[in-house]
């Protein structure tokens, strides 16, 4: 290799038969004069001003006003360098100046990947990367690094959106390794404080809702309501308001709609008016077909006053009960609850005697030698529960009931062990740990399936109904007693619900009626016809009412959005009463309607593999009112605990992040994440809102 030098003011080195330049910064310091005049045809005095100053010429950069030497003897490199590293220079000069460097040496060489790091940086060749927008961009529009000019507004909006979609803090855009990063990835991005981009937050808030408003007020279908409270660890309390449908394509969707701070001053009786400001806000009060509740004993006063405002508009089917509809998954909380807390005490011996075996590996040792010697080939090992999830408490039971007699016989060869169990208290354990155990295999049904309709609970509520008949029979009056006070919350609920649930299960075509028939011959006895036809009439009551509204869109007296038949407000209306005479006396001359068709078919044979949403899609051709029904009443929220809560006996509680937020703030980034994501609900069981519960 050879080496030499030219001019003091670069250096040539030669490798074989390449020419490699190894520019430097080149200050102004001893350029030579002009001696003529040259054209300018490199494409880097887009970027400079030739200034000459007495016989000394300068390029004077259009950027950042730095001097370096305009000596045409010194050629362009320096002035390349210089652009690379100005901070204030955009994407696209960068590319054109790389692109057309690259174009001069392709015949010779290809430049070599330098890292940038923020003491310099060099001169390299960076290969366009394919970036994909969404959201202010087409999804499938791509723009490449070497076409694109940086934008900082758009930055700004695509950095908010990040903070709502992963749910990091507000804060992070002050993180030093945050703002290294980004310095490194984009130089020019300017740094704003975490205020401008809350105000970018809720920007994107405000778009989204304008997009969300008008999906909900074009769909064809109704809309359930389910209504959540949440606290925070300061004891605020939060209203959320969700959204659940089933779209035009027949998959089950939801969205948060609001989630309203209430005011310390707030009483219960406010509540109704808090959600019926809400579905004003959202104009749907007139498009809703049931709300619910996740807490059973919510007082009936404030679904009344909702119930009326309603029904100003459009008339309530079967007294109220399709609308008003309590969490299934609440009310089996609240009843393992009694059970759990009638077994407390034996359950802290229980808690204190896996304590004990696990204190030491002597102690476990012994333990092990006396399962041995009584016979217990149980391979489970002891485990100790986390008191506020009740399904590892019954976990902790039924492996401790495994090694009851151990247990029995450490008393014996361990004075230190004081928490055995009387036979009784071994007795009540057994009994008890088996009403868990339907409770827990149940809430698995509910928290694991990945498309909840409404028709998967009755066939386990039913189950739950008969069970508790049966544990008040026992002779036991520990027992007995439990159980009567745990049917006891289960009776508010069915009376409820029981409806809701049961035309859900007819809307089924692996059931139809004959799972009603079946479970109410079980509840019911004697008086089960009675019940039956209770709810052969709730659910040609609510057809007809379909059937009415559906010949209202055909004379266009009616929009095709509106499922059910609205009181009209025209006083100078009086034959309220002729559509419904005039459908119930049209349709004693025609052909079977939908339902009795539906109903006279052979039930779908049951099968693992079977989408009931699915199936009315394809049916819904032949049974056109009857699947407008089965859309609305399929996508009614039977339960409103999260499956990472499903288990939890303590309530939603807010992380503190979120709760230090302002109202506004707090309601924007919650909204927004879940719009955002717009995930199907089949292929996205856990709730949006999971990402800001408190920690336990």
């Amino acid at each position: 290799m050879a080496c030499f030098e030219i001019k003091d003011s670069c250096f040539f080195c030669v490798i074989d038969e390449y020419w490699l330049i190894q520019p430097y910064a080149m200050e102004v310091s001893n350029e030579s004069a002009i001696k003529k005049p040259k054209r300018l045809t490199s494409v880097v005095w887009n970027h400079f001003e030739r200034v000459r100053k007495a016989d000394i010429c300068y390029a004077v950069c259009v950027h950042c006003n730095k001097r370096l030497s305009g000596s045409s003897n010194s050629g362009t490199t320096h002035l390349r360098n210089h652009l690379m590293r100005c901070l204030k220079r955009s994407n696209c000069d960068v590319s054109q100046l790389l692109a057309a460097k690259r174009r001069k040496k392709e015949t010779t060489l290809s430049l070599p990947n330098v890292n940038y790091d923020e003491g310099q940086r060099k001169d390299e060749y960076i290969k366009p990367t394919v970036i994909k927008y969404d959201q202010e961009q087409r999804k499938d529009e791509v723009i490449s690094l070497g076409s694109s000019r940086f934008d900082q507004e758009r930055s700004q909006l695509d950095l908010a959106r990040m903070i709502i979609l992963h749910g990091y803090p507000l804060s992070m855009v002050e993180h030093v390794g945050f703002k290294i990063f980004v310095k490194n990835l984009q130089p020019l991005f300017e740094f704003l404080p975490n205020t401008s981009i809350e105000l970018s937050c809720v920007e994107i808030y405000g778009k989204e809702k304008e997009k969300v408003y008008e999906m909900i007020n074009r769909l064809q279908g109704r809309i359930n309501l389910s209504i959540e409270m949440w606290s925070s660890p300061e004891n605020t309390e939060y209203l959320c308001l969700t959204a659940h449908y089933i779209d035009e394509d027949w998959k089950l969707q939801k969205k948060i709609l609001n989630f309203v701070t209430l005011d310390p001053s707030h009483t219960e009786d406010m509540l109704s008016e808090v959600i019926i400001k809400c579905l004003m806000e959202w104009d749907i009060e007139c498009k809703l077909f049931a709300m619910t509740f996740d807490d059973c004993s919510i007082d009936d006063d404030i679904v009344l006053r909702i119930k009326d405002r309603i029904s100003q508009n459009r008339p309530l089917l079967s007294n109220g009960q399709l609308f008003d509809v309590r969490s299934a998954a609440h009310v089996l909380n609240c009843i393992v609850q009694d059970a759990m807390e009638a077994l407390r005490e034996v359950t802290q011996k229980i808690r204190g005697s896996v304590r004990y075996v696990k204190s030491s590996q002597a102690t476990h040792g012994k333990f092990n030698e006396i399962s041995q010697q009584v016979g217990i080939s149980s391979q489970k090992a002891l485990v100790l529960d986390s008191p506020i999830h009740w399904n590892t408490t019954y976990f902790m039971l039924e492996t401790a009931l495994e090694y009851k007699s151990a247990f029995s016989l450490l008393q014996e060869h361990d004075p230190a062990y004081s928490s055995a169990l009387t036979d009784a208290e071994w007795e009540w354990s057994s009994s008890i740990t088996s009403y868990l155990k339907l409770f827990v295999e149940i809430t698995n049904v509910f928290s694991g399936n990945k498309c909840m309709t409404a028709n998967i609970y009755f066939p386990e509520i039913c189950d739950v109904h008969i069970q508790l008949i049966e544990w008040c029979k026992s002779t036991n009056d520990f027992l007995s007693s439990i159980a009567l006070k745990m049917k006891a919350k289960f009776d508010k609920y069915w009376s409820k619900c029981s409806l809701a649930l049961a035309v859900a299960a007819i809307l089924d075509p692996r059931f139809k009626m004959k799972l009603v028939e079946y479970y109410y011959s079980q509840i019911y006895g004697s008086t089960a016809l009675d019940r039956i036809k209770e709810v052969s009439d709730g659910i040609k009551e609510l057809f007809n009412a379909y059937s009415i509204c559906s010949t209202l869109v055909d004379q266009g007296s009616a929009l095709p959005g509106n499922s059910l038949p609205s009181t009209s407000s025209d006083s100078r209306d009086r034959l309220k009463g002729f559509d419904k005479f005039l459908h119930e006396t049209s349709q004693t001359q025609s052909v079977a309607s939908d339902l009795d068709k539906y109903l006279e078919e052979p039930v779908f044979p049951r099968n693992c593999d079977f989408n009931i949403l699915n199936w009315w899609k394809v049916h819904r051709p032949r049974y056109p009112i009857l699947a407008m029904m089965a859309r609305d009443v399929l996508g009614t929220p039977m339960s409103t605990v999260a499956p990472e809560l499903a288990f939890s006996i303590g309530g939603r509680v807010l992380d503190s992040h979120r709760s230090s937020l302002n109202p506004d703030t707090r309601q924007a980034l919650i909204c927004a994440r879940d719009w955002l994501r717009g995930e199907p609900e089949e292929h996205n069981p856990s709730s949006a809102l999971a990402l800001y519960l408190e920690a336990s």
